[in-house]
This record gives C-alpha cells, sequence and structure tokens, in this order.
C-alpha cells in the first residue's frame, strides 16, 4: 500500500526539531499561506463583522484549510516520492521538511479555529441563535430529535458490519465516517457508517424563544449507534480523509491511453481524486482499537492526523441566514447590495457603439457584469460580427456566458472557446460545458500543450462596410463566471483598440497550434514576455532612482511567489525605488529589512469580498504604465500558464484605478501589514479615521 509520507517527510516524522520556515529576507510558501488563512480566521472572531459574515469567514478558513491539504500538501507529497533531494529555491527546504513543517503547525489552527468556533456560539446565541450540543439538550429535546433521526435520517444512512481482518472500505476523500466497534453474542466487530450527502446539515428545534439547531455531525455522533440493533457498540469515533488531489494531467498519458481524448482522460483522473493517498486524518473521539483500524487501512503517519473537537465542516454556517428570520438576519449580515451599470453603460442602445466610443472599465463587484453579457448578446445577434473567441477557466452554474456564445454559434457567428480542462476542482463543470458549446457548433479547444490556459480574454472580430476588419476585445482579471463576479474584486476592460485587437486575434491563432513564441505589440503573454515586461518596466524605475528621480512601484496581486521578481525588487529597493505592494494571499520575502528591502511595503486586506485583481504601475504622473492582468507573480503563472496583461491605454481608466490603489493603501479596517519579522499587524488609523476600502468602493464607484 502507498504511504501519505515520502521518504524525506516519513523519516523525520518523530523528529522534534522544529523547520525554520524564514531564511533571510526569504519566506516559505506553505508558511506564508497559512499565515494568509490565519488572517481569514482574524475575520470569525473580529467583533467589527457582523456575526452571520464571522461565521461564514469559519467556513472559507476551514474550506480553504481543506483544499490547502488536498493540493499543497499532495503536491508537497508527490514531489517528495519523485525528488526528495530537491529544495526550494528561497528557503532551501527539501518537500520532506515542508511537509513536516505543516504537520507540526496544523494542530495549532485546529486550537485556533476551536477557539474561534467558541466565540463565535456565545455570540451567535447572545444574537438569538443557539447551535446545541447533545449534551445541553433537555430530556424533550433529545426525544424530538430521536424522533427526527429515525423518521428523516436512518433512512438515508447505510451502516454495514466488517470483518476487523477484511477491511472492504475505500474512505473517501472529504466525507464522514461513523466508526463503530459492536459486540453480539461475545463476537466484536466493526461497524463502519458513510454520511449521505442528502442528509441536511443542521436540524431546527421546534418551540423556544431562540432560534436553536443542532449540526448533523453532532447528531450522529450520539445517534448513529441506532442504525446497529442488534449490536452494543462500545466505543465510537467519527473521522474524515483527506486524500490527495494533486492528479495528473500531462497530455502524453492521454495520448496514450484515451488516443488522444484529452476530455476522456480527464473524466477518469477526476473519480481517481476520491481514493488517492490520504495526507490528513481527522477524528473525534477516542478508541485505540477503531483507530488502529482506520490508521493501518489508510497507511498514515501519526503527525498527520488531527483531533477534532467540534465540526470537521462548517458549510453549514453559510445556510444560518436564511434558516432564521429575515429581520434578524439582515440585522446580523452585512448590507445587501446591488452591483451598478453606470449611466452611460445603463443607457446606451449598443454596447459596440459605446465601446468605440471610449475604452469601457468595468470593476467587479462594485459594477455589474451585464454589460458584458449585454455585449455578447448583442454580438451574437449581429450579421456583421464574423468570430468570438474566449478563454474559459471558471464558469458560473447557470452560465448566461455559455448561452450567449451557444447562441452566436447558432447564428453562424463563428465561435471558438478555449476551455481549460485542469482548471482544479473545476472539472468536471468545464467538461460539461465543453460538451454543451461542442453540441451548439463551438470550436473547442482544451486548453495548450504543458501550459494551463489562465488568461482572460474575449476577442470578436467584425467586418467592416469597406470589406475590412475591425475587433473589440475583453481584457480582465478574473474569470467570466457571474456568481463569483458578485463576491471577487476583479477589473474589466473592453477597448476597441486595434493593435490589441489584432493581438487577440493572434493569441487565439497561436493557442490552436500550441505556440508560446508568438509575437504581440501590445499585450504581454506568459511564459515569454510577461515575467520579461515586469522586470523591464521595473529595470527603468531602478534608472530613474539612479539617476536622482523618483522610482516608483504599485503592485496588487493575489500572491508573489517568483524568486527571480523578488531578487529584482530587492535590487529596486537597494537603488531607492520606492516599492508599495498589495498582496492578499501568499508573499515569500520580508519587507521593511535594512540593506535589503527597506523602500518595500506589504500589505494585505482581507475582507467582505476577496481581492482578486492584478494591477501594475510603474513610475508616475506622464511617465505612469499600467496593466491589469490575469497573472500574480507566481512562478506557476509567468513560466507555466498561459497569462495576459494587457496596458491601461485610456488615460481616465488608468487614473482612476490609480485612484483605487491609493484607496486600498489607505485601508486600515481590512488591512495588516507585513512586519520584517514575518508577522502580519493590523495597519493604525491617524487621527481616529477609519478607511475600509471595500466599503468606499461601495459607496463611490
Amino acid at each position: 500500500m502507498r504511504r501519505p509520507c515520502a521518504r524525506g517527510q516519513g523519516n523525520m516524522a518523530n523528529d522534534k526539531t522544529p523547520i525554520k520556515l524564514i531564511k533571510g529576507i526569504y519566506v516559505n510558501r506553505e508558511l506564508s499561506w497559512i499565515k494568509f488563512n490565519l488572517r481569514v480566521l482574524e475575520q470569525a472572531v473580529d467583533a467589527d463583522t457582523p456575526v452571520l459574515e464571522r461565521g461564514k469567514f469559519l467556513s472559507i478558513f476551514t474550506s480553504n484549510l481543506d483544499e490547502f491539504c488536498m493540493v499543497r500538501m499532495g503536491s508537497l507529497y508527490n514531489e517528495d516520492r519523485l525528488h526528495p533531494d530537491a529544495r526550494d529555491n528561497k528557503t532551501k527546504l527539501t518537500f520532506g521538511m515542508q511537509l513536516k513543517a505543516i504537520a507540526d503547525k496544523a494542530p495549532r489552527l485546529y486550537e485556533m479555529r476551536e477557539h474561534a468556533f467558541m466565540h463565535l456560539k456565545r455570540d451567535l446565541s447572545e444574537a438569538g441563535i443557539n447551535i446545541l450540543n447533545y449534551s445541553q439538550l433537555s430530556e424533550g429535546r433529545k426525544a424530538e430529535l430521536k424522533k427526527m433521526f429515525n423518521a428523516k435520517v436512518l433512512p438515508l444512512l447505510s451502516p454495514m458490519v466488517i470483518d476487523a481482518k477484511h477491511p472492504l472500505l475505500r474512505f473517501e476523500n472529504l466525507r464522514c465516517y461513523m466508526l463503530y466497534k459492536l459486540k453480539k453474542n461475545d463476537h466484536t466487530m466493526i461497524g463502519v457508517m458513510e454520511f449521505s450527502d442528502k442528509l441536511d446539515t443542521l436540524f431546527r428545534f421546534s418551540g423556544g424563544k431562540k432560534f436553536s439547531f443542532i449540526t448533523m455531525e453532532e447528531v450522529i455522533r450520539n445517534l448513529g449507534y441506532l442504525a446497529f440493533p442488534g449490536y452494543t457498540a462500545t466505543s465510537s469515533i467519527m473521522i474524515r480523509v483527506t486524500r490527495n488531489a494533486d492528479i495528473e494531467t500531462y497530455v502524453e498519458d492521454a495520448d496514450m491511453e484515451y488516443n488522444y481524448d484529452f476530455s476522456q482522460y480527464m473524466k477518469s483522473q477526476v473519480e481517481t481524486r476520491l481514493v488517492q493517498n490520504a495526507v490528513r486524518l481527522e477524528v473525534c473521539g477516542e478508541s485505540k482499537s477503531l483507530m488502529k483500524f482506520v490508521t493501518e487501512a489508510l497507511g498514515i503517519e501519526s503527525n498527520l492526523i488531527y483531533k477534532v473537537r467540534s465540526n470537521f465542516s462548517f458549510k453549514y454556517l453559510f445556510s444560518l441566514p436564511r434558516r432564521i428570520d429575515k429581520e434578524l438576519a439582515a440585522k446580523l449580515s452585512y448590507a445587501p447590495f446591488k452591483p451598478k451599470i453606470s449611466e452611460r453603460l445603463a443607457n446606451a442602445p449598443s454596447m459596440i457603439d459605446e465601446v468605440r466610443k471610449k475604452d469601457v472599465l468595468l470593476r467587479y463587484p462594485f459594477e455589474s457584469m451585464e454589460p458584458l453579457i449585454k455585449l455578447l448578446n448583442e454580438c451574437a445577434e449581429r450579421k456583421d460580427c464574423l468570430a468570438i473567441k474566449i478563454t474559459i477557466y471558471r464558469l458560473a452554474d447557470h452560465s448566461r456566458i455559455v448561452e450567449a456564445l451557444k447562441r452566436a454559434s447558432e447564428n453562424g457567428i463563428d465561435v471558438t472557446v478555449v476551455i481549460e480542462l485542469c482548471a482544479r476542482f473545476d472539472e468536471e463543470n468545464n467538461l460539461y460545458f465543453a460538451g454543451q458549446l461542442h453540441d451548439a457548433g463551438c470550436n473547442i479547444i482544451y486548453g495548450m500543450e504543458n501550459y494551463k490556459v489562465h488568461s482572460k480574454i474575449i476577442s470578436i472580430v467584425f467586418s467592416d462596410d469597406d470589406g475590412g476588419i475591425s475587433y473589440i476585445t475583453h481584457l480582465g482579471t478574473g474569470n467570466y463566471n457571474e456568481s463569483t463576479a458578485k463576491q471577487y474584486t476583479d477589473l474589466n476592460i473592453i477597448t476597441a483598440d486595434r493593435q490589441i485587437g489584432e493581438d487577440g486575434a493572434a493569441f487565439f491563432r497561436n493557442v490552436s497550434i500550441s505556440n508560446v513564441d508568438g509575437e504581440y505589440s501590445r499585450l504581454q503573454i506568459a511564459p515569454k514576455y510577461f515575467k520579461q515586461k515586469i522586470l523591464e518596466c521595473l529595470d527603468n524605475e531602478i534608472a530613474k532612482a539612479k539617476s536622482g528621480k523618483k522610482g516608483l512601484f504599485i503592485g496588487k496581486m493575489n500572491s508573489l511567489t517568483d524568486k527571480v521578481i523578488i531578487d529584482k525588487l530587492v535590487e529596486a529597493s537597494c537603488a531607492g525605488v520606492e516599492i508599495k505592494l498589495i498582496i492578499r494571499g501568499i508573499c515569500c520575502f520580508l519587507p521593511g529589512k535594512a540593506g535589503k528591502t527597506e523602500n518595500i511595503s506589504v500589505i494585505s486586506i482581507v475582507g467582505r469580498f476577496l481581492e482578486h485583481s492584478r494591477i501594475y504601475c510603474f513610475g508616475e504622473g506622464k511617465e505612469r504604465v499600467m496593466y491589469i492582468s490575469s497573472a500574480d507573480l507566481m512562478t506557476r503563472n509567468t513560466d507555466r500558464r498561459v497569462e495576459i496583461a494587457t496596458p491601461v491605454l485610456d488615460k481616465d481608466i488608468e487614473n482612476e484605478i490609480y485612484k483605487m490603489l491609493q484607496v486600498m493603501l489607505a485601508d486600515n479596517v481590512n488591512a495588516r501589514r507585513l512586519l520584517p519579522d514575518g508577522t502580519y499587524a493590523r495597519v493604525e488609523s491617524e487621527g481616529g479615521e477609519k478607511t475600509d476600502s471595500q466599503d468606499y468602493f461601495l459607496k463611490h464607484v
């Protein structure tokens, strides 16, 4: 049986020596991610955050941790198995050492989550919402719960009794199981019960002045034994296994086994995710014999086993607002908002004509995606529209974008869709939409060989009255997803600029033949050009600083890990360039270090909306150059993905984005400053005035 720990980590499983995750100015990627997730957890205990929203942050913290274990720990395991002696280029840690460091830090994360949940339950109770443990129930409520269990839960459970010597189970990824040590007629057996997806996550008790609930995990933990009549349960545990989700996506394998049908190959790979090697085991309850059975079945090391006191999943906290009185829910939640549509676009008879007059800026979620959908629908009905080409990475479950593309194709327009089947956890959704679009007559391209296509671009081609060609191009920082457009901050530019239009058309030609070396006049395409342009622009600012002028770089991104770019930022700082970075997530270096990064500041904004836009701004005044991009400054983006950065050509739009950067840099509510010792601290308000950048944009965009 394959073991979840690779050689390097497994050999160190019992080593108590702490692993240093900071070396000089460099910070290990995994440590930085853990600190980011703790900033999410901070929102779950922040008294200024409405209590129902705090519950959502607790749930997000947990789902983030789940994905981290599946993806990052899975990837580290795979790499350690293949390259046990390889080391991180920044902190010089092997993959095994990083796995051990994560395992060492994980128990503290669980402790902090339990602490946050305890405080959340207290504050919910004060607001009139009880989340109860079984031990807190009166005899009357226990009777009510047992009646509900027998009527609605038991019929959906599938208990089984197995021989401990012949385990037949596959503990699936992130699924809860109850295990029992059972006795019957002096025989000891093991009973196993899998949680059904059909079960509601919460049960609400009748009566009482407060809204009182109990989680389904708590119900089954205490009443699940009723599924084994005739047996006596002497001990029990509840478990949840996290499995390696770093699935293989190399096209060469698909070529051999599936006769070049990459979609069929990806279907097979997604199915394997359920039963890949275990990288984490969460346990609630105590039983040495049952734990021995589980650990032997999984082949998991002891340092990857974590005790849980409350819940494995907190997704039910997202459902609380709709389970209580609407008035109370509104009182305990963020004030509702409706994405705006500018007067200019709302009154425009034609989006095509409007874009041709002047470039359009859309700022999600403060502004609506409706103008873009309106543009696509208008194009779908236009006889002069010859082609629509689009990259798709993640889509909403019910996509109006897809419907517009299908209609365009059915109307005789040439529609090409580059759909990325390797978009992690969206593979099945993308496979479904690829089929829908193909059936409507669209040309489907499954990304590029050896590179993920992460770009966000729509290229629309028109015929002119004189027989020529014109273009409208959409370029953005986020996905064509109507759902996330209401939750993620992203920037979008729609332009009729001819050079960008020609670049967009060339981009799709190059993608279709897997050519990463194409030539472009304005767009900066990764992996060949994007990083080089960032370095070139930083060199320009270095030259300014050395000549006595002001050098300036303001960057906003989700994460920064690329060592080449980090080292260039260090060089720029040493030359006197002022560098201001807004990095929501991972940051693999320390700012404010004398003689190295003393001219660099870094803040992270974690708030109501997920900060997702990428902005790269060099210089100031008339010399200012600005790009928005689909790419973070991560090695995976700069070197291993097909990304696009577009220059902001319209000066009004450039000024508007620059103003947005200034507001974010002034944030002292949701912003945290990265300090030279690697910790994050609240940004202090000057004069007591508070600036919440997201709230500001809600009011002023």
